[in-house]
């Protein structure tokens, strides 16, 4: 059983039966002890001066005072020169009206160190009343705020380098994003450089190292050298040893990997005429890098595999050289310029490659055929796409007089490799059909030679070979592996499907060969699968959509059927494109000749060979579209595609149009720069090519998704004597 009795209930008189029970003090003395020796730092102070009048031992430990040095120390313990007025101000204003109050006060210690604190005052009911003040006396209770401090100042400190690092890893992402796609040199530059004025310096700008410092639009030919000062030269060291000069140009230092680290270069300096540093000191004063009141720029190496290909020229915020940027902001800018190195070092190694692999497939290709008593229209275009090279080919064989030999193929892949044995097939195949004229028969011995050559990559093709037979022709035809070619008649199309074998190298018995006699103006078109090949589709789709639009061709000659073909289905190819039309002659041709297209194109290497090329093919399209005066033509679209080769860069594509009433040339290439006409460059051949041009044509440009198209309609007539 449990009996409630009620307990005191003034707090005095219960520590004085507590203290008397256990033959202790009056509560007094306890509460006085108890004050003493707790652990938090209690004072009294008058309320009149606020001075102290009685402290803790813990005030002691906390201040390195006790009252009396308190009392004495009273203006040193609050320093004037860390008060916090607002505080203060609100705490007397409190202590005027006898409330209690608390203040965050900085406080110095008897060994003149400062700490933050917390002091909550409170006034002591029941003292005697003073004149001079409200409250008597008054009890402080002090709170040290130095660990508290401490440890907000590790987590702000924290948050801010996580902050930094956040900061730093959305800039590296960003300038990944930017470096995705690099389908030139001075668009990337150009955006990284500008993301990185907007984020972390003041300026930004990079050059590349290509036999010299050059600025990207220079080396993408978006802007011609600018002459004096363009460029720095060649790489090299001064001459002798002298590893003074060598230390004043600390930039070519940078570009010979003598440094690997960034380096300040006061753009206001004297440095060797022609040197690296004495040529980027000219283009800061150019290009807008932002503050340079001190002229201190921090130049940092833009590192490839094996050689360093460039520097970007940074400059802080506020300037300052290396000592104006912050360690994040280095870590930053150094990640970047490494980053875009290796970036731009694959895209020239793949350029590099591309380039050879493109060579070589051209190089293996045949001109536009001419072949008696046939009308031949050939055609093969890279992907347009991803610039990849691949195996596919095509090959027109006069064999003799009356027998003419068409093959088209595809190797399986795109690289050199596909390229390199696209052309060892090709060899093989011509080699083998100047000896037997039967298909079948040569595709075995194909068959028997690959397999003992080991080509590794497999392949597929159709051959065939027209005879001349009484006026009329006739074709016989086998396959391997590939899509059947097609036969148009009278609107009708039929997939020569028959005759089909294995992929070549894999035929191990007899290959078949089928015979279908032409008529006058029937069809044949050979093709690779990049013609119909699409994602959103199968092949059979492809192939029921190129049957119908042959069947609807209303060209009389093979070049207008291929035109067409090429419009309605190659516009933005999936991969590479070889196609061959074939046509035999009708007597009807002559009088209905008004309805076919007369257009040509041509995908050209961006290398100084196919100018010949493109003068070649202007000429022989002009005699065959009966348009006098070939040499206006020959001469204009030599000039555009020697600049389109000069200054532009990927493909060149040329196309011919009959308007009627002249020839209109255009010429396409991947830099979007317009074309500008000038008196000539200094001290250098050439630089009169557009005033040619404007003599002997009407032109203009355009923009394009590749780049620009560069237009000219050649007037008609003779060409002029002083342009001769």
């Amino acid at each position: 059983m449990v009996v409630n009795t009620p307990g005191p209930t003034n707090v005095p008189e219960l520590i004085d039966e507590a203290t008397a029970t256990a033959g202790l003090p009056a509560h007094d003395a306890v509460l006085a002890e108890a004050m003493r020796h707790t652990l938090v730092p209690f004072a009294l102070l008058d309320g009149g001066t606020l001075e102290v009048v009685w402290a803790n031992d813990a005030f002691a430990r906390m201040t390195g005072y006790d009252a009396s040095g308190a009392r004495a120390h009273q203006h040193d313990l609050v320093p004037a020169g860390v008060r916090r007025h607002d505080e203060l101000t609100a705490a007397r204003e409190a202590i005027r009206a006898g409330r209690a109050t608390s203040a965050t006060l900085t406080l110095r210690r008897a060994d003149g160190t400062l700490f933050p604190c917390q002091v909550h005052v409170s006034p002591i009911a029941g003292g005697p009343a003073r004149e001079d003040a409200p409250v008597a006396t008054w009890v402080a209770a002090f709170h040290d705020l130095t660990e508290q401090t401490s440890h907000d100042a590790e987590q702000a400190a924290l948050m801010e380098s996580e902050r930094r690092e956040r900061r730093c890893l959305g800039i590296i992402a960003q300038v990944s994003d930017l470096l995705m796609d690099v389908t030139d040199m001075a668009t990337p530059l150009h955006e990284v450089a500008t993301l990185l004025r907007r984020s972390v310096v003041g300026g930004a700008a990079f050059y590349v190292n290509d036999g010299g410092l050059r600025t990207p639009d220079e080396l993408d030919g978006r802007r011609p050298p600018s002459g004096r000062g363009s460029r720095h030269g060649e790489s090299r060291r001064p001459d002798g040893g002298d590893e003074a000069a060598v230390e004043r140009d600390a930039v070519q230092a940078l570009l010979d990997g003598d440094r690997d680290r960034p380096v300040e270069v006061d753009v206001r300096g004297d440095y060797p005429r022609g040197s690296a540093s004495y040529w980027l000191a000219a283009q800061a004063g150019v290009d807008d890098l932002g503050d340079l009141t001190d002229g201190r720029v921090v130049v940092y190496p833009v590192p490839g595999r094996r050689r360093v290909i460039g520097v970007l020229v940074v400059v802080g915020r506020y300037g300052g050289g290396l000592t104006g940027l912050e360690t994040s902001t280095r870590t930053v800018v150094e990640l970047t310029a490494r980053r875009v190195g290796l970036t731009l070092d694959n895209a020239r190694l793949y350029d590099r490659e591309h380039r050879l692999a493109e060579t070589l497939q051209r190089a293996m290709l045949p001109q536009q055929a001419e072949v008696d008593g046939l009308d031949v229209w050939t055609y093969y275009a890279p992907n347009s796409e991803n610039a990849q090279v691949g195996g596919d080919w095509y090959d027109v064989l006069q064999i003799d007089p009356d027998v003419v030999g068409i093959v088209i193929g595809d190797v399986v892949g795109h690289d050199v490799e596909a390229a390199a044995a696209m052309g060892q097939l090709r060899s093989v195949v011509r080699s083998y059909a100047f000896d037997v004229t039967t298909p079948g028969p040569v595709l075995e011995r194909v068959d028997q030679l690959v397999a003992g050559m080991r080509i590794p990559r497999s392949a597929g093709l159709v051959l065939s070979t027209l005879r001349r037979d009484g006026g009329g022709w006739s074709l016989e035809y086998s396959r391997a592996g590939h899509l059947p070619a097609l036969h148009a008649r009278g609107g009708h199309v039929d997939q020569l499907s028959g005759a089909g074998g294995p992929l070549i190298g894999f035929g191990s018995g007899a290959r078949a060969t089928e015979t279908v006699r032409l008529e006058p103006g029937d069809v044949l078109v050979y093709y690779t699968d990049g013609l119909i090949e699409r994602r959103d589709r199968d092949l059979r789709e492809g192939l029921q959509a190129l049957c119908g639009i042959v069947g609807a061709v209303t060209a009389r000659d093979s070049a207008g059927i291929g035109e067409e073909l090429l419009s309605r289905l190659a516009d933005h190819p999936e991969d590479d494109v070889a196609v061959v039309v074939v046509r035999v002659p009708d007597p009807r041709d002559a009088a209905e000749r008004g309805r076919s297209p007369r257009r040509r194109r041509w995908s050209l290497p961006s290398e100084a060979a196919s100018v010949g090329r493109a003068r070649h093919a202007v000429v022989r399209t002009c005699h065959a579209w009966d348009m006098p005066d070939a040499s206006n033509a020959e001469l204009v679209v030599s000039e555009l595609v020697a600049n389109a080769v000069l200054h532009g860069y990927g493909h060149v594509s040329l196309q011919l149009y009959d308007t009627g009433d002249g020839l209109r040339i255009e010429v396409e290439d991947g830099n979007s720069a317009p074309p500008v006409t000038t008196d000539g460059h200094p001290g250098r051949v050439g630089g009169f090519g557009m005033q040619i041009v404007e003599r002997l044509a009407d032109w203009g440009w355009r923009q394009s998704s590749r780049g620009k198209v560069v237009w000219a309609k050649v007037r008609p007539g003779a060409l002029p004597s002083s342009a001769r």
